[in-house]
Protein backbone atom coordinates (compact mmCIF):
# COMPACT_ATOMS: atom_id res chain seq x y z
CA UNK A 1 0.00 0.00 0.00
CA UNK A 2 2.72 2.65 0.92
CA UNK A 3 4.69 1.57 -1.98
CA UNK A 4 2.24 2.53 -4.40
CA UNK A 5 1.46 5.67 -2.99
CA UNK A 6 4.86 6.49 -3.03
CA UNK A 7 5.13 5.58 -6.35
CA UNK A 8 2.15 7.58 -6.96
CA UNK A 9 3.66 10.74 -5.40
CA UNK A 10 7.16 9.86 -6.94
CA UNK A 11 5.31 9.93 -11.07
CA UNK A 12 2.91 12.91 -10.12
CA UNK A 13 5.64 15.67 -11.60
CA UNK A 14 6.04 13.58 -15.07
CA UNK A 15 2.36 13.63 -14.89
CA UNK A 16 1.98 17.55 -14.89
CA UNK A 17 4.86 18.29 -16.91
CA UNK A 18 3.58 16.04 -19.57
CA UNK A 19 -0.18 17.33 -19.13
CA UNK A 20 1.84 21.34 -19.33
CA UNK A 21 3.78 20.06 -22.53
CA UNK A 22 0.44 19.23 -23.86
CA UNK A 23 -1.66 22.58 -22.83
CA UNK A 24 1.41 24.60 -23.75
CA UNK A 25 1.20 23.11 -27.27
CA UNK A 26 -2.35 23.91 -27.96
CA UNK A 27 -2.58 27.35 -26.82
CA UNK A 28 -0.07 28.43 -29.91
CA UNK A 29 -1.55 28.65 -33.42
CA UNK A 30 0.96 29.10 -36.11
CA UNK A 31 -0.46 29.30 -39.76
CA UNK A 32 2.00 27.71 -42.07
CA UNK A 33 1.11 27.71 -45.67
CA UNK A 34 3.81 24.59 -47.39
CA UNK A 35 2.91 24.97 -50.61
CA UNK A 36 4.21 28.53 -51.75
CA UNK A 37 4.97 27.81 -55.19
CA UNK A 38 2.39 26.69 -57.87
CA UNK A 39 4.77 23.77 -59.51
CA UNK A 40 5.65 22.21 -56.10
CA UNK A 41 8.34 19.78 -56.01
CA UNK A 42 7.32 15.61 -57.19
CA UNK A 43 8.68 14.73 -53.90
CA UNK A 44 5.58 16.98 -52.27
CA UNK A 45 2.76 15.40 -53.94
CA UNK A 46 0.70 12.69 -51.75
CA UNK A 47 0.35 10.47 -55.20
CA UNK A 48 4.18 9.84 -55.04
CA UNK A 49 4.44 9.08 -51.53
CA UNK A 50 1.30 6.38 -51.89
CA UNK A 51 3.26 4.92 -55.00
CA UNK A 52 6.67 4.69 -53.14
CA UNK A 53 5.04 3.40 -50.02
CA UNK A 54 3.42 0.59 -53.04
CA UNK A 55 6.40 -0.42 -53.87
CA UNK A 56 7.94 -0.64 -50.88
CA UNK A 57 5.63 -2.62 -49.43
CA UNK A 58 5.98 -5.34 -52.73
CA UNK A 59 9.28 -5.09 -52.70
CA UNK A 60 9.27 -6.44 -49.04
CA UNK A 61 6.73 -8.76 -49.34
CA UNK A 62 9.22 -10.51 -52.60
CA UNK A 63 11.76 -10.92 -50.51
CA UNK A 64 9.90 -12.23 -47.38
CA UNK A 65 8.30 -14.83 -49.96
CA UNK A 66 11.78 -15.52 -51.95
CA UNK A 67 13.54 -16.61 -47.84
CA UNK A 68 10.68 -18.74 -47.18
CA UNK A 69 10.95 -21.14 -50.11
Amino acid sequence: MLKTISKNIALLPVFISFSVAAIAQETKKVDIDINTEEDSQWYMQPWAWAVGGAVFVLLLVALLRRNKS
